[in-house]
């Protein structure tokens, strides 16, 4: 498709800001070699479907070259980090919103490159992941507004559509994720020949699509599946594939499972808390598991069971971590399998020792960063629809 005017030289605009971007960073100049840019008088001001980068000439002419090279590598950043692909069933307004944020986090960091005025801006939530984003958004009052929706869907014959008119097969998923995280790795590639480094503020955000995280739940069946002793040793390869089944029938694991009750985690993130208490006990019908509710106390512990209603949370107060690891440590008789796990959001006193137990902790959006975690193993909880 090409409706340009034929005043408006396309093609040399386009090639002239990719010129100066492959001069700024050999890394985007590289990732854009795997990008498609099409004219498109549809199409507001700038957009992509996670294949192809879409500008509408008219509006990329009338910016000044460094806002310019900014929309074009705002856009290249939303297809390489598949914004459209991972919007599943979420609402697509406030994801787009969550994903501007993000992309324009970065670009702020760049050296000679401009966003054009108007272009969201959040320095509390710009380092997080699009999905802590958005999840963030959902639990608090809107005070962003989307000017121009720019993550579409793409119809059979390749022309942009209305935004997320409909969602990709999983099959294409694949694929086009694939196809980005070559360029990923081949844009990795080339800037650390040239330059030594990668562009500031990146590497965590494409490290997710080189090495997609697990869902915690799956980083859960590694714990559960382990006994202490083995435990450092356990093949990652494994998780999910079902091999310890049948060993673990007529096994039974205690689980020490702490929930986050301080002052600082909200009715919402204490509704989530909980439900995910109630989808370990549905999906693992062999644990033990012994509930303690946790600020700068831990009450418990609770004997609970798939079924049967959870007691009521208390707490309100300061968070301490270590009354529930003074509390696990005072109850485990040092051999029955078990492990610990918190639902928190990472930010307390931790204790001055590291527990006997593995520790899995799962962190809200916008929780504490997980590297910050002294022992154990933090993920991130994310509500993946």
């Amino acid at each position: 498709m090409n409706d340009c005017p034929p005043m408006i030289d396309f093609t040399n605009l386009v090639s002239a800001s990719l010129l100066r971007l492959r001069m700024k960073s050999p890394f985007f100049g590289t990732l854009a070699m795997f990008a498609q840019f099409v004219p498109s008088m549809t199409i507001p001001s700038a957009a992509t479907d996670g294949r192809d980068i879409f500008f509408n000439p008219e509006f990329l002419t009338a910016l000044p070259k460094a806002q310019q090279d900014g929309v074009l590598l705002h856009e290249l950043i939303h297809a390489a980090l598949l914004h459209p692909s991972r919007l599943t069933e979420r609402e697509p307004e406030r994801w787009n919103i969550a994903a501007d944020i993000v992309v324009n986090g970065m670009i702020g960091q760049q050296d000679g490159v401009e966003l054009p005025p108007g272009g969201l801006r959040d320095e509390k939530l710009e380092h997080l992941s699009v999905e802590e984003v958005y999840e963030l958004l959902r639990s608090s009052a809107p005070n962003h507004q989307l000017t121009t929706p720019d993550l579409l869907a793409t119809s059979q014959g390749g022309a942009p559509t209305q935004p997320h008119s409909h969602r990709l097969e999983s099959n294409q998923r694949e694929l086009l994720a694939a196809h980005w995280r070559q360029a990923i790795q081949q844009a990795t590639a080339v800037a650390m020949t040239q330059w030594g480094k990668l562009p500031i503020g990146i590497e965590r955000k494409f490290e997710a699509i080189v090495n997609p995280q697990l869902d915690w739940k799956a980083h859960l069946w590694r714990y559960l599946v382990q006994t202490p002793n083995d435990f450092q040793s356990y093949d990652r390869r494994f998780v999910g594939r079902g091999l310890y089944l049948e060993a673990l029938q007529g096994e039974s694991i205690r689980v020490y499972l702490a929930i986050d009750t301080s002052g600082s985690v909200n009715q919402t993130t204490l509704d989530l808390f909980m439900s995910e208490v109630i989808g370990i006990l549905g999906a693992y019908p062999h644990l033990e598991c012994d509930l303690y509710y946790v600020d700068c106390e831990a009450d418990g512990p609770y004997s609970i069971v798939f079924n049967e209603p959870l007691p009521p949370p208390q707490g309100g107060g300061g968070t301490s971590f270590t009354p529930f690891f003074d509390r696990v440590n005072e109850t485990w008789d040092g051999q029955t399998q078990a492990v610990c796990i918190y639902l928190t959001d990472g930010y307390g006193e931790f204790p001055t020792y590291t527990p006997s137990l593995p520790t899995l902790w799962v962190v809200t959006p916008g929780g504490l960063d997980l590297a910050r975690f002294p022992f154990g193993e933090a993920v991130r909880l994310i509500d993946r629809v």
